[in-house]
């Protein structure tokens, strides 16, 4: 496939690039094979990126001349497709319901029944899931990190139905032997573990056949949080992890009945009981961390572990808002989350949203603890400003969020060599200039290009209608 159109990306915090008019060739179709001087271009279907630079650029020139483009017309551009870092994919079931209670009542009373109920109703496990992928595609989400239920045949159904559909799904089977409602809990540690060696290698096998590029799919350990895993289950799951090389993910520091109950029974935080059994690695995404101080985040940048931040589900759940800019500005690595159905939104560009709101309202905080007055900010402030844009905001949306979860170098951007997994934005009609979905225009957009204002104008109001057609692997997904 050969693209000629604009393209957007950020590939820095903050920045936010515009490629007008360039030509992309996924390595993926025609089987051709472009021969000059200084270059070679292989199209072996594999869904990579072999070829991105001005359509004016020398090496763009002798590729048209060999095969049409299609074109990504005025009005609309390429942006690669956002990662869901934190999804608790049997919670879609009830979805956008029991947001009134604190966070420990909340998961007795919704959550733990929910996915009770999947666990015992495959059929309705594979409905749920079928469409839960289905509005990914729509919300323009082309990888997730999913936490399931403590079922292993029900966790496969999840991860299958992710292959086939042609969303990259990170699938964890909870490990929890710990529990408040008796007929939702492993019964021991070494049976925890066992269930979780066994999950990990059939979520392998079901891709096993294929292709590796074709691989969407890979298992993950999901000790579901402290309060619910006993510490042998926690030391076995870190000596899991280092001996497979698995990705981990779990809940840190998120709420304060849950930082109070993990003090009150481990004696520790939760952050030093996942250190001490070696669950804070490279491998590892934390979702909220909402209660770590700036030496606990720099702890987490120190082993590698990323954060998932759940702006939405935190302003619900957390006493707390998360310390972004301070996360940042140490090194961690921060993708955003959408933490259904803690958070009732499955929409990444709402996340966006909702983690510049929260910034900015920190950074208010933080200007009024300090303007005007003699006082001294506190122990743990930052001297610096607090909130973010929506450049940044976008950066951990895309390639931010593929860097967190460990993707293939150059995912969340448009480079040779990455994944083309990527989504097409319509702004305007080009017959009438008339702004799709919510977007309003004044002043005829056709009469101009591409500019930031347009594109900023789009993550402010944008919805699923400007989406128009998304790729993962080089695969078109969904139905367009």
């Amino acid at each position: 496939m050969l693209l000629r159109g604009d393209f957007v990306h950020t590939q820095v915090l903050g920045e936010v690039e515009i490629m007008r008019d360039h030509l992309l060739s996924k390595v993926g179709t025609s089987g051709t094979t472009y021969h000059r001087s200084t270059a070679l271009l292989g199209v072996d279907g594999q869904g990579y990126i072999a070829h991105f630079a001005a359509a004016s650029h020398p090496e763009s020139i002798s590729i048209l001349e060999h095969e049409t483009p299609n074109i990504v017309p005025a009005g609309s551009f390429l942006l690669p497709t956002f990662q869901d870092l934190h999804l608790h994919a049997p919670q879609f079931l009830y979805q956008g319901t029991g947001l009134h209670l604190p966070l420990m009542e909340w998961l007795n009373e919704y959550a733990f029944k929910a996915e009770e109920r999947m666990d015992a109703d495959s059929q309705l496990a594979e409905r749920v899931y079928k469409r839960l992928a289905a509005r990914l595609i729509e919300h323009g989400t082309g990888a997730v990190l999913l936490f399931g239920t403590i079922r292993t045949e029900t966790n496969l159904i999840l991860a299958r139905v992710m292959q086939e559909v042609g969303v990259r799904a990170f699938v964890g089977k909870l490990s929890m032997d710990i529990s408040s409602r008796p007929t939702y809990v492993e019964e021991s540690a070494k049976a925890s573990l066992d269930a979780a060696r066994s999950f990990c290698e059939r979520c392998l096998d079901i891709t096993s056949g294929l292709p590796t590029h074709e691989h969407l799919i890979a298992p993950v350990l999901t000790p579901r949080f402290v309060p619910t895993c006993s510490n042998d289950l926690l030391l076995g799951l870190g000596a899991l992890s280092a001996e497979k090389s698995l990705r981990i993910q779990s809940h840190l520091a998120e709420a304060h009945d849950q930082v109070n109950r993990v003090l009150a029974e481990r004696g520790a935080e939760d952050i030093d009981v996942f250190a001490q059994n070696d669950l804070l690695t490279p491998r590892t995404v934390q979702a909220h961390c909402t209660f770590l101080t700036p030496p606990s985040l720099a702890r987490l940048a120190q082993t590698g572990t990323a954060v998932a931040h759940c702006p939405l589900s935190n302003s619900y759940f957390s006493a707390e808002p998360f310390r972004l800019r301070e996360a940042l500005d140490a090194g961690v690595r921060v993708g955003l989350g959408t933490d259904i159905a803690g958070g009732y939104s499955i929409d990444i560009m709402n996340a966006m949203r909702q983690a510049v709101a929260v910034s900015r309202m920190r950074e208010g905080a933080r200007i009024r603890g300090c303007a005007g007055t003699t006082r001294s900010l506190p122990v743990d402030a930052s001297p610096k400003a607090l909130s973010i844009d929506w450049k940044e905001a976008l950066f951990l949306a895309t390639k931010g969020g593929a860097a967190a979860v460990g993707l293939t170098e150059g995912s969340g951007t448009f480079a040779v060599g990455a994944p083309f997994d990527a989504q097409c934005i319509q702004l305007f009609d080009l017959k009438t200039g008339v702004g799709i979905g919510a977007i309003d225009y004044f002043d005829d957009p056709r009469s101009g290009e591409l500019t930031l204002d347009a594109v900023e104008k789009w993550w402010c109001l944008g919805n699923v209608n400007n989406r128009t057609g998304m790729w993962v692997q080089g695969r078109p997904v969904g139905e367009w």
